[in-house]
């Protein structure tokens, strides 16, 4: 097998005693605007460049960053954040209150990919430079939480550069190119191939390793990746596929790093659509029968068992145990074909219908697989799906555009907190309300529009707990989505490397020691 480094990746000689990190994962970043692209490779690759008001320790408890401490204003009318002063971005630019309201207008903007964060929000107020008021419309408990992942920008060098808003579609300045206050900065990008980040001398924090630069490839083939990692080529890889682990696990030199990802993985379905891109007239799929028997037709345990290689657990709802929130005692539909045929009979569809299923292919481990199972599982209930996977780079503007009909997607909870698909899957799509950014299937539930509101105002925990209680049971009801399992996090990494897996699957440099 050609190695699948080269000489272009050797840099100049590091100073003594810095390491250098070489890291692989299956998935390229489709942008390094922080506010362009809402998912966790962006984020996990970001949050070593850009820093928030708040951050996640070790632990992944909220913790100081760009703002030294918050409290709360008045009777829950919004937060107080107390910014750190003497920050200065990558390009030399000092960081104060004005950056704060340039990044709050940015990131909450229709152009943003992240504006849904900032519904809550009715107002953002400079007190002084280094005191910003952020108002909300209700009490919001758990807002501090929910901004561990806004970036903060530098408002002249946005402007400067012509991008004092995001581009999704055709990008800008932003895209590729980056100014912000964390550990790293990236001194190279080539989109799809590789990524250079090199240690920032004037950062303010203290708490971080020896990786002294950092290059990251994109590598699709996983054997490929496999290969590079055994052979000293690669120092950390993620994902392992689940049928190398143990084979990479018992190699010399490596070690392999278990653990269980804050992401579930589901089908979703076209709610709101008159007719189906791949069938003829009409949407079966508004008809909750036939949800379920999508949800019966489908052998969960199967797929855990041959292509996850008993590696992931099977879910009911649209978060896994351990979050905050998470409902106890739901079960998932059991896996039954009669009862799916019944259901499709019953629904007027006792033939089944024909229907495009889509998937990507390099985004979530063992994707373009388990959408393979599950093509031939509907179709042995008499469905007819047609399967079309495809890099993850179309695969987002396929489903914003509404070219699809069923569909797989990985949700992990930004805030570890049940409330974050409720606004992000479940709400009813509403820009001007910033709600239902993720909901590319269009479900709408009066009730749980109803309920998310209270539910992120509530400070009883109990009385909380009650309401999400209510929507998971909607949810697993009226079948919005079909949960199936929580994805299981597999980092092969070489030996002697010190290394934090969070739950949510990003990558701390500053956390990383190399021997």
């Amino acid at each position: 097998m050609r190695p699948i480094l080269t000489a272009a990746l050797v840099a100049a000689a590091l100073p003594a005693g810095a390491a250098e990190l070489r890291f692989a994962s299956t998935t390229d970043p489709n942008t390094l605007d922080p506010n362009a692209g809402n998912s966790a490779p962006v984020f996990s690759l970001l949050g070593n460049v850009y820093e928030g008001l708040v951050r996640r320790g070790r632990d992944m408890s909220i913790e100081p960053a760009l703002a030294t401490s918050w409290e709360p204003i008045g009777d829950g009318e919004g937060w107080r954040f107390n910014l750190r002063e003497g920050v200065t971005f990558h390009g030399g630019q000092s960081f104060d209150a004005d950056d704060v309201i340039f990044s709050y207008e940015r990131a909450s903007s229709e152009q943003s990919d992240t504006s849904s964060w900032f519904a809550p929000v009715s107002e953002v107020i400079k007190v002084d430079d280094y005191t910003v008021d952020i108002m909300t419309s209700a009490p919001n408990p758990i807002f501090p939480d929910s901004i561990a992942n806004w970036m903060m920008m530098d408002a002249g060098w946005a402007a400067e550069n012509g991008a004092e808003r995001p581009n999704i579609e055709q990008g800008n300045y932003a895209t590729t190119n980056t100014n912000g206050t964390g550990p790293y900065m990236i001194t190279e990008r080539q989109p799809g191939l590789r990524t250079v980040l090199e240690a920032y001398d004037g950062w303010w924090g203290e708490d971080r390793g020896n990786v002294e630069r950092a290059i990251f490839q994109p590598v699709q083939n996983s054997a490929t990746a496999v290969a590079a990692l055994l052979s000293g080529e690669l120092d950390l890889i993620e994902p392992v596929p689940v049928q190398d682990a143990n084979r990479v696990e018992s190699a010399e030199g490596v070690d392999v790093l278990r653990g269980i990802e804050a992401r579930v993985i589901m089908l979703g379905f076209p709610h709101d659509a008159e007719g189906l891109i791949a069938g003829g007239e009409g949407n079966p799929f508004t008809d909750p029968r036939v949800r379920q028997a999508v949800a019966q037709a489908i052998n969960v345990p199967a797929i855990l068992q041959t292509v996850m290689r008993g590696s992931a657990e099977p879910v009911a709802q649209l978060m896994g145990a351990g979050m905050r929130g998470y409902t106890q005692g739901l079960e998932r539909p059991a896996y039954d074909q009669e009862a799916a045929r019944a259901l499709l009979a019953e629904a007027g569809y006792p033939d089944g219908f024909r229907f495009s299923l889509k998937c990507p292919n390099d985004r979530y481990l063992n994707d373009e697989a388990v959408c393979t199972a599950i093509n031939a599982m509907l179709a042995q209930v008499g469905l007819e799906p047609v399967l079309e996977t495809m890099p993850v780079a179309n695969y987002w503007p396929t489903l914003r555009a509404d070219d699809h009909d069923m569909y797989l997607l990985g949700w992990s909870p930004g805030t570890f907190d049940a409330e974050h698909p409720i606004r992000f899957l479940l709400a009813t799509p509403d820009e001007e309300a910033r709600l239902g950014s993720w909901n590319f299937g269009g479900y709408s539930n009066p009730r749980i529009d109803e309920l998310l509101p209270m539910i992120q105002s509530e400070i009883d925990d109990t009385a909380r707990q009650a309401m999400l209680d209510e929507v998971a049971q909607i949810q697993l009801d009226d079948v919005a989505y079909v949960p199936l399992y929580v994805q299981p996090l597999i980092w092969g990494v070489k030996e002697g490397i010190e290394v934090v897996q969070r739950p949510d699957n990003f990558l701390v440099l500053r956390w990383i020691e190399m021997g």
